[in-house]
């Protein structure tokens, strides 16, 4: 069976991720519903760990966990107008129970909420951080489904926040940037930038929409976490109030925060893996060490050792590749395709010279290390593997950005695949006419840095007048 990948991610990255999930055994597409796939066990042992992680981020910022269910009656939806037109086309609705509907649901602002009007009495109450973790169903007509980036049904951590100010809210909006910067770029290796979204882009009832953008291997971003400052837009329709300290009844200011696990997953697969197979964060890997005994039907000593070995490691996910049926260059291979960080290769020589080859899957570098040295060695690559991964990424990253004075400049970077910087004087109505323009190109105005001030180089690309933002187009999934 051909373990490699055919198609290379530079020249079809369409192709090269499809064959990358099929043969790295990540997702099946054969369930028999569109947008509806099965992960598998490679995948999702690691995004369980994603969720691990995510979680106790939230938790070190002071939320708490809930479970909610996962209907939602019709009349919730009903309640904040914007918000229902936003998510109804999108909207898996149940058949009837008497009166009403039930929706699986697309995103969970309604269920909290009419809980938070329960909860909520007092400003000893505030602030009031909760989160869950769950699957939302968004019955997406118009855009093509793509295992992991882009589904019905994914899987993701939400955040549902109160505060009694849109002060205090908006700190806490910077806060679920510095939880993403933390978890995606420091642990997922993932570099990003956040975008304060155009008004016509926001999260359907929000005052302000922040979102992370992340660029995939194809010239295109892929939206991540984002972040939503909701003001009293939910809490007056579902009446979630406090007492203030002066006694007087206020509206409480909501925040709410979705990182996406299954997405990000595939924005970490696109990102790192390369032609050779499947490449994730050392911590993140199903399997962080595999040991290749060479010629050990023959000699039992290599088995031997290779249990020691084993033994010596056992502080890491490691296990040995015992099977007889394979060549040690088909497991090589397996291997790679499958993203082990560790390959540990140990022969009948290799005894004799008391040493091993190790091959690291971040740098593709081979090496001999003496047995005494070993323990040393991998912690070193524990360290550095993940880091590696950031800078390849974060290089690439760097390179994709130009900056463009003209529109010819601006449908030359959309044609090559970059992420361009142009001026605007008014964000809402200039960027929307030339959104009309660039939406022509395949490209869509992403917005404006929110995590770093940015000064206009030039004038604005529509009126030619002095400009005032700087603002960011991209292809996009």
């Amino acid at each position: 069976m051909d373990k490699g990948i055919a198609v290379k991610k530079e020249e079809n990255f369409s192709e090269w991720y499809t064959e990358l999930l099929e043969k790295a055994e990540l997702a099946d597409v054969r369930y028999g519903i569109k947008g509806f796939v099965v992960y598998r066990e490679w995948a999702q042992i690691s995004i369980e760990k994603m969720f691990r992680i995510y979680c106790d981020a939230l938790d070190n910022y002071d939320h708490m966990p809930l479970c909610f269910p996962t209907l939602i009656p019709e009349k919730n939806f009903e309640l904040e107008s914007s918000h229902v037109e936003g998510f109804s086309p999108e909207v898996f609705w149940l058949e009837k129970e008497g009166d009403e509907r039930f929706a699986l649901r697309p995103t969970s602002e309604t269920a909290f909420y009419q809980m938070y009007s329960l909860w909520i009495r007092s400003h000893r109450d505030l602030p009031y951080k909760r989160y869950q973790r769950g699957s939302v169903f968004r019955a997406e007509k118009t855009k093509t489904t793509r295992p992991f980036f882009r589904g019905r049904e994914f899987h993701w951590i939400e955040s549902h926040n109160g505060f009694e100010s849109e002060k205090k809210a908006m700190k806490q909006v910077m806060e679920d940037m510095q939880i993403t910067k933390e978890v995606l770029l420091q642990r997922f290796a993932i570099p990003h930038i956040f975008f304060e979204r155009p008004q016509w882009d926001k999260f359907p009832g929000a005052v302000n929409t922040y979102a992370a953008d992340a660029l995939m291997g194809s010239g295109k971003v892929l939206q991540l976490p984002s972040t939503h400052y909701l003001g009293t837009n939910f809490s007056k329709p579902f009446n979630v109030k406090y007492q203030s300290k002066d006694g007087k009844e206020k509206y409480v200011h909501l925040t709410c925060y979705g990182p996406a696990i299954s997405r990000i997953y595939g924005a970490m697969v696109a990102l790192h893996s390369d032609n050779k197979g499947l490449r994730v964060p050392f911590e993140l890997s199903p399997k962080q060490i595999v040991i290749i005994p060479i010629r050990f039907e023959k000699d039992k000593n290599v088995m031997k050792h290779a249990k020691k070995i084993e033994r010596k490691l056992k502080k890491y996910s490691v296990f040995i590749d015992s099977r007889e049926e394979y060549t040690p260059g088909y497991k090589f291979n397996e291997w790679e395709l499958k993203g082990i960080p560790i390959r540990i290769e140990i022969g009948p020589k290799d005894i004799e010279k008391e040493q091993v080859v190790i091959m690291r899957r971040d740098t593709g570098e081979k090496e001999t290390v003496r047995l005494e040295e070993l323990s040393k060695y991998v912690k070193s690559i524990e360290k550095e593997f993940t880091e590696n991964l950031k800078k390849q990424a974060s290089t690439d990253f760097d390179k994709s950005i130009i900056n463009a004075k003209t529109m010819q400049e601006i449908k030359e970077g959309i044609k090559n695949d970059k992420i361009v910087r142009i001026n605007i004087k008014n964000m809402e109505l200039e960027s929307l006419k030339l959104a009309e323009e660039i939406d022509l190109l395949g490209g869509e105005i992403r917005g404006c840095r929110i995590d770093v001030k940015e000064k206009p180089f030039g004038k604005c690309v529509v009126s030619k007048e002095p400009a005032t933002r700087v603002v960011y187009v991209a292809k996009s999934y």
